[in-house]
């Protein structure tokens, strides 16, 4: 039989949270030893573009990132924290990816504390636990990106929001303000999650009694973090007028079963929550002694469908939507899941013992393998010299060039030289890519090779067409093969072998290296 709270719990005080201490400790330390294990296994095994993305920009002078960004189109929270972090740590793969690795490890604490504070140490201790074993946070935590912060703060921000606008916890409201600033400085993700917070708001309004002072916090929580972010606004119209995502198809019906595979690992582990979870969830409706609780449910659900319905839309005419972003609804997800889990008694004991078991089985495969540009740097390290040119047929893997290749080479996409080494200049870049031509483009770098020296067209792997068919890939696509054309008819320049020798697939896109020396003006 599931167990119900017979009235309304205050958030614990010190003295009763220090009584079972001891246990909290081991057992919240035990999960850091597993998720960090667990997060650790293809640590800097690999690379791909949009990391070399993110390394790129975060190595650029820290008081020059936000502008930099006018060229990327994010926000510039998560590369100001990684340009710190690799003063301090490093720049390689590990390196880098550590700090997203450390990041993850934040879901544990905050789980706790949401869950414990929300609905009692049981959820506590089980949102703590899908915290540290989620396989989204998992396989993100061993990628230069920022995704897992997304999680860490939508929940934490989850977990604020309920105090503040549920609970009626005042003290909560300078949290929940620097909170949702933070995560609209961390992705443009943080844009829908406010409108899906600003959805349950309303919900959470029409359940209010005293709706007056209820409109007051909002306008105190949300204008405060409005205030924080007012100095990126200007940058944020301009990238809104020239930057984009035309590399998107609009997402389809099936959305909802990218949402179960990509944030809770598969139709299995969805099946469990939901019936677990939602026999908890259907014990806190029939406790007539916990308004709060149900108004808490209600308001969970109708931010993270809030969120994502919002950001599907919105995705029919200016795609943003890729399994990667869908962290930014996680954290309520886990919160609500916790809170049905734990009010589902021994079911939920059941269900939480599936979950964590199939998350708990590693998944590497993938992350070993995201690309092959390490197996093009090791090929050219000896073929290469400096001031040899190197053209990136698919722009945005520029920067990852930039970061494994030698130092010293010349760097050109399509789109023409590249200005900022690291940085893949999004404005405008589907007119431009299509106004290029190898005649306007790619002759003129050519013509000012010197005899002997080497050109090396970096080719992405096109051979799934499925891939490849959004507005901006389809385009260059058909532009990389134009280049290469371009380059077997000059016959001032000598085809060599392609590199590398042996083609190891790639997890998401793998890149091939055509090699030519010239040979005469």
């Amino acid at each position: 039989m599931a167990s119900v709270a017979t009235r309304p719990r205050a958030v614990p005080r010190f003295e009763s949270l220090r009584a079972g201490l001891p246990g909290v400790v081991l057992l919240v330390g035990g999960l850091v030893l597993v998720s960090l294990f667990l997060r650790t296994r293809a640590l800097g095994a690999s690379l791909w573009m949009d990391e070399g993305l993110s390394i790129g920009i975060a190595s650029q002078p820290f008081f020059e990132i936000p502008g930099v960004l006018r060229q990327d189109g994010s926000p510039p929270l998560y590369y100001l924290l990684l340009h710190v972090w690799m003063a301090v740590v490093g720049r390689g793969p590990a390196d880098t990816q550590g700090l997203s690795v450390a990041i993850s490890l934040l879901a544990i604490p905050g789980g706790l504390w949401a869950g414990w504070t929300l609905f009692g140490k049981r959820a506590g201790l089980i949102c703590a636990a899908l915290g540290a074993l989620n396989p989204f946070l998992t396989y993100y935590a061993q990628e230069t990106r920022m995704y897992t912060l997304m999680v860490v703060l939508s929940l934490l921000l989850t977990g604020a929001f309920l105090h503040v606008f549920v609970y009626r916890r005042r003290k909560y409201l300078p949290v929940f303000a620097v909170l949702l600033a933070a995560m609209l400085y961390t992705h443009s993700w943080g844009i829908f999650f406010t409108a899906g917070s600003l959805v349950a708001a309303v919900a959470a309004g029409l359940m209010s009694q005293d709706r007056r002072a209820f409109l007051k916090d909002v306008a105190i929580g949300y204008g405060a973090a409005f205030l924080l972010y007012v100095p990126w606004i200007p940058t944020l119209l301009y990238q809104t007028a020239h930057t984009g995502a035309p590399w998107l198809d609009p997402p389809r019906l099936g959305a909802p079963i990218q949402i179960a595979e990509g944030l809770l690992g598969g139709g299995t582990v969805t099946a469990s929550l939901v019936l677990a979870a939602g026999s908890g969830i259907a014990a806190v409706f029939a406790a007539r002694s916990n308004d709060r609780d149900r108004r808490a449910v209600l308001t969970i659900l109708a931010m993270t469908v809030g969120t994502l319905a919002i950001a599907w839309l919105f995705s029919q005419f200016s795609p943003a939507w890729t399994t990667r972003y869908l962290g930014a609804a996680l954290g309520p997800i886990l919160l609500l899941a916790a809170l049905g889990l734990a009010r589902a008694g021994n079911l939920g004991i059941a269900g939480l013992v599936i979950v964590l078991g199939i998350w708990a089985i590693p998944h590497t495969g993938t992350l070993e393998n995201k690309s092959n540009v390490a197996d093009l740097g090791f090929a050219t390290k000896d073929l290469l010299k400096p001031g040899d040119l190197v053209v990136t047929l698919q722009p945005e893997q520029a920067p990852l060039m930039d970061y494994t290749l030698r130092p010293g080479l010349d760097e050109a996409t399509q789109l023409g030289e590249v200005k900022t080494q690291g940085v893949m200049d999004w404005r405008d870049a589907q007119e431009r890519l299509k106004a290029a031509t190898p005649e306007k483009n790619l002759t003129p770098l050519l013509d000012r090779l010197p005899v002997g020296r080497r050109v090396l067209l970096v080719h992405p792997v096109t051979s799934e067409i499925g891939d490849w068919d959004a507005p901006w890939t389809e385009l260059v696509r058909r532009r990389g093969a134009q280049w290469g054309r371009a380059m077997e008819l000059d016959d001032r320049f000598v085809r060599e072998a392609a590199v590398p020798a042996f083609y190891r697939r790639a997890g998401r896109i793998g890149v091939r290296g055509v090699p030519y020396r010239k040979t005469e003006n």
